[in-house]
């Protein structure tokens, strides 16, 4: 399960890659290291139509049966069961969002058995890609010192694993888009037939670009 990724392109690249038309991200610093319930960008069509950047946290809503006896929605990261009642009602274009990333993170078991990140990219540039997202507006509490907020939400879906990842993680990884008509179809057509994008990013388009660090700012595996 992804749960730490980074993103280190620019505004720029995001909005000329998915096509943005209204930027209501602020100053975007690079991200190398995105963790649960951070504020992140994500790409999706606003209430006029218009495809703007946001930013949002990470981690939707989660089912009412993780949550009971608990005093805080912490939120789910990755969505692989698309069936569910509980999701199916965010799988329509209006709730469908891109969430950018230049590398994700999957953690490896070591011999002595701890576990160290292992960062995958597309190649050691890192180019921008996106993970197929949901996103939806909910009040929750999401940390007992916050109390209760209306916050704009997102995860990202996920399906089996390709070589590369299985290598370090069997079960899953996150459905990642790399090609315009990709991009396009998520972000626009119904869930029939957007759902074929739910699958893995084919053996060899992904490598190792980092070990054993928490963030990912670009440096090169040994």
């Amino acid at each position: 399960m992804c749960n730490l990724y980074s993103l280190t392109k620019g505004q720029d690249a995001i909005r000329a890659l998915a096509r943005v038309l209204r930027d209501e991200g602020g100053n975007l610093p690079p991200l190398p290291g995105i963790f649960p319930d951070y504020a992140a960008p994500i790409v999706r069509t606003g209430a006029d139509g218009v495809r703007e950047l946001v930013m949002a946290r990470w981690g939707m809503p989660s089912p009412a049966f993780a949550l009971a006896g608990k005093r805080v929605d912490r939120g789910v990261t990755n969505i692989r069961n698309t069936t569910s009642p509980h999701w199916r009602r965010w799988l329509g274009p209006p709730s469908r969002c891109l969430v950018p990333f230049t590398s994700f993170s999957e953690s490896a078991r070591l011999a002595d058995g701890r576990s160290a990140p292992v960062w995958f990219a597309l190649d050691d540039s890192r180019p921008l890609a996106f993970f197929a997202g949901i996103w939806t507006r909910w009040t929750s509490v999401r940390r007992v010192a916050e109390g209760e907020v209306t916050a704009d939400l997102f995860g990202f879906l996920t399906c089996d694993a390709n070589a590369e990842v299985a290598a370090v993680h069997p079960k899953a990884m996150p459905v990642i888009l790399t090609e315009p008509a990709e991009i396009e179809t998520w972000l626009s057509v119904p869930w029939q037939d957007a759902a074929a994008l739910q699958r893995p990013l084919p053996g060899g388009r992904l490598r190792v670009v980092a070990r054993g660090t928490k963030e990912d700012c670009g440096t090169k595996e040994d």
